[in-house]
Order: C-alpha cells, then sequence, then structure tokens
C-alpha cells in the first residue's frame, strides 16, 4: 500500500503504526465531514477500507485521557489532540499525529490534487 509505504519510509515506523495511525486520521476527517465529501478523499487513496479498519478502536480517543494528554500535541494542534488515544495504542508518541498530516496531505494532493488536499486539510487544521 503506497500511502503506508510513505509513512514507514518517511516516520520510521512499522507497517501496522503506519496503517493504524493513517486509519484514525482518516477515521476523524470521515466523522468531521459529510459522507459526500468524505468520499471524495476515499476514491483517491488505495485501500482506504483497509486504513480504516486498521485503526485502533476507540481511535477518536475521546475519554478523559486523551483531553489531558491533547496537550502534548502543542498549541495549534486542533482536531489532532482527538487521536491521542489511537496513537498511544499503537505504541506511538502523541505527537506522532503531527508527523503524520504533512505526509498525508502530500499523499492526498499527489493522487487527487488542490481541492481534495483542501478538504482533509481542513479537518485535520
Amino acid at each position: 500500500m503506497e500511502i503506508v509505504n510513505l509513512l514507514t519510509e518517511q516516520l520510521g515506523i512499522n507497517t501496522e503504526q503506519a496503517k493504524g495511525g493513517a486509519g484514525a486520521i482518516f477515521n476523524l476527517a470521515k466523522e468531521k465531514l459529510g459522507a459526500g465529501d468524505f468520499g471524495k478523499i476515499a476514491e483517491v487513496i488505495p485501500g482506504m477500507d483497509e486504513l480504516l479498519e486498521s485503526a485502533p478502536s476507540g481511535g477518536g480517543g475521546l475519554g478523559g485521557m486523551a483531553s489531558g494528554l491533547a496537550s502534548k500535541l502543542g498549541g495549534g494542534a486542533g482536531s489532532l489532540g482527538s487521536l491521542v488515544g489511537a496513537f498511544q495504542s499503537l505504541d506511538l508518541d502523541p505527537g506522532m499525529a503531527g508527523k503524520f498530516v504533512p505526509v498525508i496531505l502530500s499523499f492526498v494532493q499527489s493522487k487527487g490534487g488542490d481541492a481534495i488536499k483542501s478538504l482533509l486539510a481542513g479537518v485535520l487544521g
């Protein structure tokens, strides 16, 4: 899977972490966007269903623990704070969520263009 390979190469993580982290990010986008807009993103990502299924259960990480740890992500983390629990369950530092985003956005732009990238960036910013 091309996006998983990019993440493992650029971030020095394993395949399971790459799939799970990308899945958690795309699940967040799916929750925030309507079905139509998320469908546009899903169309340009090969293996989207597998990525979504790879996200850790409870991947939203919306429990009290996640909100307490969200501050570790720093100031402009925005929606990424809700990914803390998912990333921790993958044995990734919560700050890694911020490192996934530019790789994923670049990939989405290369596959779907600026409009699709903007849709995704809007919910991750």
